[in-house]
């Protein structure tokens, strides 16, 4: 899993300007291999349908995924004719390295994705794009899942959906409804600092960006969608399912272990409200309290079992200072990763020695308490040793939770930058004032009446296995659009 850290913070949202000349606003790209049949018909639909409905310049880019039949004869026709046509041939497969190679390089703010079977209605894509040009969110998807959505498809292809989606909710706790429908968007300036986490070339790519955008605290809006199953898909289920089990797994290890900076990504934006400086309001408290409480919860469960199993072999006191210790550890490293948010493993050492400490407290009221009872009593039941043990460890949690925050994970608002790698400390913890200023400059774009695309041969590197992609962009002339109202039918969508 990618360790590297991200080429830098997100700047805030803001609306792109509505009068924006020359630069396309949303370029559409659609991945493609061997599908010389298909791809005409498709771009023509997609071209006709943004060109009355789309109120902004647009681009369509085909990607070609080293197709070996007519494809790529077929995609360089198709962008000779169609001024916002473009191409761009991979020599390697994988719809996942397609994407990257693509949006790494477009200078679109929006950047789009669909399947060439074009199987989702086409009247999504003005409200999937449309929270994204606004401001209000980071990544769109098309949800086939979602109460109002209408979806035709077979029962097999129904039942795999819906159960990999139970997966990723049950295992990486994924909140969004439709992980792998060929329909998703995301702005440009959250893809430059969130494609280089992501590794997967294939099936899984968009799964893991979502995954990723999720855990980071990035806003994904979801758009109910009409969807018609494809009977010709070239999809290997089978090869597609393991190979996004894997994924699943793989993703699911690196966030577990903390090994991959998505700090660096968490409330990256100098407009959300929860990076105000608001007197008398600690920050993430609350967050923090409930965290700690489930953490502690769970922690004192693990002891007591702890503490019956040691029972049986030594006395109370070896018991209990055992059984404390093992669980002061894993209480430590939970907090740590859960309720402080802190991720990576530089300062672990030191923070799990801070919690030796804080065990040792805990140690003192706990022995303390059963020294007391086994005074009062020389033979107490176990359940009274339990009870003691409990009250004990209640007095201790309140002590533990202020040490963590004020000792252990102490925030550090005031020296957290964003110009290096992530320091220790909560993943909250940033100087939001500074970052707001920086941050909120936009991107510059052209306001020529007409402006020339001109792109030229270059060599694109994929960061996942170093070997070198080499396409070539057409130089294209793109002629602006004047805006047009949106048609509330559109004859290509005809079923």
């Amino acid at each position: 899993m990618r360790t590297d850290s991200s080429p830098g913070t997100l700047p805030a949202r803001e609306h792109l300007p509505a009068a924006t000349a020359g630069t396309p606003v949303l370029d559409v790209v659609i991945p493609v291999y061997n599908e010389e049949k298909d791809l005409q018909p498709c771009v023509r639909r997609l071209h006709d349908h943004l060109a009355r409905t789309f109120p902004y310049p647009f681009r369509i880019t085909i990607a070609d995924n080293a197709s070996t039949d007519a494809t790529p004869m077929v995609a360089r026709r198709l962008a000779d004719r169609i001024p916002e046509v473009t191409s761009f041939r991979l020599e390697q497969k994988g719809r996942g390295r397609a994407l990257r190679t693509v949006w790494s390089a477009s200078d679109a703010p929006v950047l789009a994705y669909m399947d060439v079977d074009l199987s989702t209605d086409l009247n999504a894509l003005l409200p999937l794009v449309a929270p994204l040009i606004s401001g209000h969110s980071d990544l769109a998807i098309g949800s086939r899942l979602a109460r109002s959505s209408r979806v035709v498809r077979g029962p097999k292809r129904e039942f795999i959906s819906r159960a990999y989606n139970l997966i990723l909710r049950g295992s990486l706790q994924a909140r969004f409804s439709d992980a792998q429908c060929g329909f998703k968007a995301i702005r440009r300036d959250v893809a430059r600092v969130l494609l280089p986490l992501v590794e997967d070339t294939g099936w899984f790519f968009d799964t893991e960006m979502l995954v990723l955008a999720e855990r980071a605290g990035l806003r994904i809006h979801e758009v109910p969608v009409d969807w018609v199953d494809d009977p010709d898909s070239t999809v290997h289920i089978v090869k597609t399912a393991t190979d996004d089990l894997k994924g699943v797994w793989r993703v699911g290890k690196a966030l577990a272990t903390g090994s991959l900076p998505l700090d660096r990504l968490t409330r990256p934006f100098g407009d959300d409200p929860r990076d105000r400086d608001l007197t008398d309001v600690p920050g993430g408290l609350a967050r923090q309290l409930v965290g700690f409480c489930v953490v502690g919860g769970l922690s004192t469960l693990f002891y007591l079992l702890l503490y019956s199993g040691f029972r049986l072999f030594g006395g109370s006191q070896t018991a209990n200072a055992l059984a404390l210790l093992v669980s002061a550890v894993a209480n430590t490293a939970a907090n740590r990763r859960l309720t402080f948010g802190v991720r990576g493993r530089s300062g672990a050492v030191r923070h799990q020695a801070q919690g030796l400490v804080v065990f040792g407290i805990g140690l003192a009221l706990t022995s303390g308490s059963l020294a007391a009872l086994d005074a009062a009593n020389s033979d107490p039941a176990h359940s009274t040793e339990l009870a003691v043990l409990v009250a004990a460890n209640l007095a201790a949690t309140v002590l533990r939770f202020l040490l963590f925050r004020a000792w252990v994970f102490p925030d550090r608002r005031e020296t957290t930058t964003y110009d290096g790698p992530a320091q220790d400390g909560p993943a909250h913890d940033r100087t939001t004032h500074d970052r707001t200023t920086h941050d909120r400059t936009t991107h510059d774009r052209t306001t020529h009446d007409h402006i020339t695309f001109a792109t030229k041969a270059y060599g694109t590197h994929d960061t996942h296995d170093g070997r070198a992609l080499e396409g070539t962009w057409r130089d294209a002339t793109l002629r602006l659009q004047q805006p047009v109202r949106p048609h509330d039918t559109d004859p290509g969508d005809a079923r």
